[in-house]
């Protein structure tokens, strides 16, 4: 079985390199040539545990390929994903430019009957418009050539991606005919074997299954934040309280760890999303805009304390930051909060010296020189007035305390993530601060 997956960015290329570890032959397609040259010559444009690996020996068994032609890539193909981005325009909704282009190619060079399947994020409605530009570029062409459209969304976690592709707890996919339903059925087969389930269902309801999952997990992240926040005010501990609720099957323990607010490609352009489909709608999703205010205000929380611990004045102050990625096991930086906490403290006039194990680079590029990039954590502590904690790498969980305390100027942590116990802090004589929890200071 052969497929095209056009766009080789986290989605499509995560997804062609899977999709080839089952045998499926892929060619995946990027109008970037300088990708495309640096994929065939093994160097990938993202950090993924374990993409590496099965991209390397699919490449070398000849099932995955790369490819600047998307009219190649579709002959003889029984189906054509579309994983190309889709930015947040200015008023929220997703942008769909890059889709619609795709389709208009598919259109002009399709020869055979084919499912065009949407994969990138995309709103209800998207399908119908894919289906529409294809058929536009068919009538030009006085061509009349069968296809379908088909709607599968992802659900990948950035840093568990490869096991999320291989081992889904779910699969959707919307379709308007038994064809498209055969071919996606033979195509994902192979994950079935374990008992994986695969949802079939209308096309507009996939759409909305994709938005309505990542909104649903951003309210809790909020959520938790809101109670977090009012624990401190009262005196309560969120951690207490996470494992209260958390107990609970109809709530479940995960999502729910308080912290600097979310980040990342999905979570904030997928709220803002369906925040904009609603209002398109005429409907207000008042929760949402509630969600999404919260993750704004949380993105302060960390600098607020600091603030207040140096009672407003941080100029010529030093922090040590650990972390910059919007979660641990990737480099994305995209709506990472550190890079709000980062902007106020340089407004603040501060200096701040980061270390992250793999988003540095990605931080360089984003920002520049704007902070300097430590060799580790320990050298990014030296000197400092404070540590800042942002990201929770494991290798920031077990630091060697008596060592960091003859680093910094002062021991001062500032815990975005509650990874430290608060009376191991007091009792080795360090200032903590974290979210939402009953702090022993010194």
């Amino acid at each position: 079985m052969k497929i095209s997956v056009v766009g080789t960015g986290y989605v499509g290329l995560v997804s062609g390199t899977c999709f080839a570890e089952t045998g499926v032959n892929v060619a995946c397609v990027d109008i970037d040539e300088k990708k495309i040259e640096n994929l065939k010559n093994g160097i990938i444009p993202i950090y993924e545990p374990g993409l590496e690996d099965i991209y390397k020996k699919n490449v070398t068994k000849g099932r995955l390929q790369f490819t600047t032609s998307l009219k190649d890539s579709i002959e003889d193909a029984a189906a054509v994903f579309i994983a190309v981005g889709t930015p947040p325009d200015e008023d929220g909704s997703a942008d769909l430019k890059y889709v619609l282009s795709v389709a208009r190619e598919i259109g002009k060079y399709i020869d055979h009957y084919m499912v065009v399947v949407t994969k990138s994020t995309v709103p209800v409605g998207t399908a119908a418009k894919v289906k529409d530009a294809i058929q536009g570029e068919l009538q030009k062409r006085g061509a009349d050539i069968p296809f379908d459209v088909a709607s599968n969304p992802e659900f990948l976690k950035e840093g568990s991606a490869v096991e999320d592709f291989l081992k889904p707890d779910r699969i959707v996919i919307g379709t308007e005919s038994q064809n498209a339903q055969k071919v996606m059925s033979r195509l994902y087969k192979p994950f079935l074997l374990n008992g994986h389930p695969i949802l079939f269902m209308d096309i507009t309801s996939s759409e909305m299954t994709k938005y309505a999952a990542n909104s649903m997990l951003a309210t809790k992240i909020s959520f938790i934040n809101e109670i977090a926040n009012l624990c401190e005010i009262v005196g309560a501990d969120v951690d207490a309280v996470r494992k209260g609720i958390g107990s609970d099957s109809r709530i479940g323990n995960k999502f729910i760890y308080p912290g600097t607010g979310y980040g990342g490609s999905c979570f904030p352009k997928d709220v803002q999303a369906l925040i904009r489909t609603a209002d398109e709608n005429n409907y207000s999703l008042n929760i949402l805009k509630a969600v999404e205010a919260v993750n704004y205000r949380q993105k302060s929380v960390l600098f607020n304390k600091i603030n207040k611990h140096f009672n407003g004045d941080l100029k010529g102050k030093k922090f040590a930051m650990w972390g910059l990625a919007f979660k641990p096991k990737t480099d994305d930086m995209r709506e990472a909060p550190s890079l709000v906490i980062i902007d106020k403290l340089l407004e603040a006039g501060a200096t701040v010296v980061a270390y992250d194990p793999v988003a540095m680079n990605e931080c360089k590029r984003i920002i520049g020189d704007k902070i300097t990039y430590a060799k580790d954590e320990y050298d990014a502590a030296i000197d400092a007035d404070a540590l800042i904690l942002v990201t929770e790498w494991p290798e920031f969980r077990l630091p060697n305390f008596r060592v960091l305390g003859k680093l910094l100027k002062n021991n001062v942590i500032f815990d975005g993530r509650n990874i430290y116990d608060p009376e191991e802090m007091a009792e080795k004589s360090y200032t903590y601060y974290a979210i939402g929890r009953k702090i022993q200071t010194t």
